[in-house]
């Protein structure tokens, strides 16, 4: 990527950090019923948001061009009719796009994330779509892919609906094989193409007895990097989970041979990203408390329990850079709460950024997610209805309307610079009202440090899938 040393780092005098923006477009799939961020939201019927996106001084927007809508009744027949009016619009605007294909999903009504053939059919729509915009250089095949198993395969959330290990790792690998595939076409038709891989990142803590569960997690939060680059070998933590819940070892040395390694790793981070594990299960609501068939424990957002607080924006994207020394973009930025935090969770993010970027990391750009506000994530997708939370703009009532947000991603976006009454308070999350059950203290800095790149998955069982 121009402007970006071998080794992550960014030289001097280097471009200063973009606003990038993106709408929320899942479209996942529960039983047989499908939820179409792009539809709830009204921009399918809105090609006025495209103009609306640049009068706010964006020029790089991830977009969505996904499967599930291009072809969702058979794969020979693609209906190109709103992405050429989408991606052509945005050529004429001078807006680069970076490509999503899945976000969420598990593809079609005729494949799932578990199908033998998923890698293979997603890798041909990926062909195809490079031929018909050879243009386009930023791609996502697929969006969050280790959070988007974990909800299918050893959740239930979403479909297959699937709550075990097994289906886990194949709906993750199969999600990797087709990135890698996805690429190959693409840059089969575009050799400069780069892969922008997101995943969210967070942390998990826990109280001493849940340490080894705890670290495991916290491995695994790791796997889309780690495996996309080549990293997994027979010395990795993950190594021995993976092949005993059905990867071959022919499928996970293949990524040694041939990594796909991502031109950007993108982080997508929330507040209930961090969580905390807690086995005193008679301190928390009944219909909190879950297990591993080990130990009974919750499993909470960090936020709300942890005295020192949380690592946030900051801390994580340290992590990020210091284990893979590879650029790094903030991919999604959006907090469902009231306008004023919405400014500091963004403030937030964007002082990070700069903060990380002055320590000499490739740190390119903030994206401002969820242009149009989100639909239903309260219910994690799950059901019909849900709440709808406003983004940069409000569409509660089918017209954009300008939110707080607004003038300060208007503003980042041309000057790199915003003040607002609202950034000189602290954000909820870093004031002790936060806290909402009994605190908790970790008392080492063993403790504080809990699984971030410690300890071994000996003995450990997967995260909370029972009661």
């Amino acid at each position: 990527m121009p402007g970006v040393s071998a080794d992550g780092r960014l030289p001097l005098g280097d471009s200063p950090l973009e606003l990038w923006g993106g709408i929320e477009c899942t479209v996942n799939r529960v039983g047989d019923r499908y939820c179409d961020q792009i539809a709830l939201t009204g921009h399918d019927r809105r090609p006025g948001d495209l103009d609306r996106f640049v009068e706010l001084g964006l020029r790089t927007l991830r977009y969505p061009v996904l499967w599930e809508r291009v072809a969702p009744g058979d794969h020979r027949e693609p209906d190109w009719s709103a992405t050429d009016r989408a991606l052509h619009r945005l050529h004429e605007l001078g807006v680069e796009p970076i490509v999503g294909l899945v976000h969420h999903g598990s593809g079609p009504r005729y494949t799932s994330l578990i199908d033998p053939c998923f890698a293979d059919r997603l890798s041909e729509y990926a062909g195809r779509v490079a031929e018909r915009y050879p243009w386009i250089e930023m791609w996502t095949p697929i969006n969050e892919p280790l959070t988007t198993a974990r909800f299918a395969g050893l959740y239930g959330l979403w479909y297959p609906h699937a709550r075990n290990d097994y289906a886990f790792v194949r709906a993750f690998i199969n999600e990797c094989i087709a990135i890698r595939g996805s690429m190959d076409a693409v840059r089969a038709v575009n050799s400069a193409a780069k892969l922008i891989q997101t995943e969210d990142l967070g942390r998990i803590y826990s109280t001493p007895s849940l340490r080894y569960q705890a670290d495991f997690e916290n491995h695994r939060r790791w796997l889309t990097f780690d495996f996309l680059a080549g990293r997994i070998d027979g010395g990795h933590p993950m190594w021995d989970y993976l092949l005993s819940n059905g990867a071959s070892r022919s499928e996970l040395e293949s990524f040694l041979e041939r990594p796909c390694a991502p031109d950007v790793i993108g982080i997508n981070h929330y507040l209930t990203s961090e969580r905390f594990l807690d086995e005193r299960v008679e301190l928390y609501p009944v219909e909190m408390r879950g297990g591993n068939g080990r130990h009974r424990y919750v499993d909470v957002e960090a936020v709300r329990v942890l005295e020192d607080g949380i690592a946030g924006h900051l801390g994580l994207l340290r992590e990020t850079h210091h284990r893979y020394s590879l650029p790094i973009a903030i991919t999604e930025v959006h907090l469902g709460c009231v306008a004023d935090e919405q400014l500091r969770w963004l403030n937030e993010a964007w002082e990070a950024a700069l903060q990380l970027r002055a320590e000499g990391c490739a740190l390119l750009s903030v994206t401002a997610w969820a242009l149009l506000g989100s639909h239903g994530w309260d219910c994690l997708l799950t059901g019909e209805g849900g709440r709808y939370e406003p983004g940069v703009l409000d569409v509660s009532d089918g017209k954009p309307r300008p939110t707080p947000l607004t003038k300060m991603v208007r503003a980042l976006a041309r000057t790199g610079h915003y003040e607002h009454p609202a950034l000189e308070e602290a954000p909820w999350w870093r004031t002790p009202s936060r806290i909402c059950y009994t605190p908790y203290r970790h008392g080492s800095a063993a403790e504080r440090d809990v699984g971030a790149d410690a300890g071994d998955t000996s003995g450990f069982i997967a995260d909370g899938v029972e009661g």
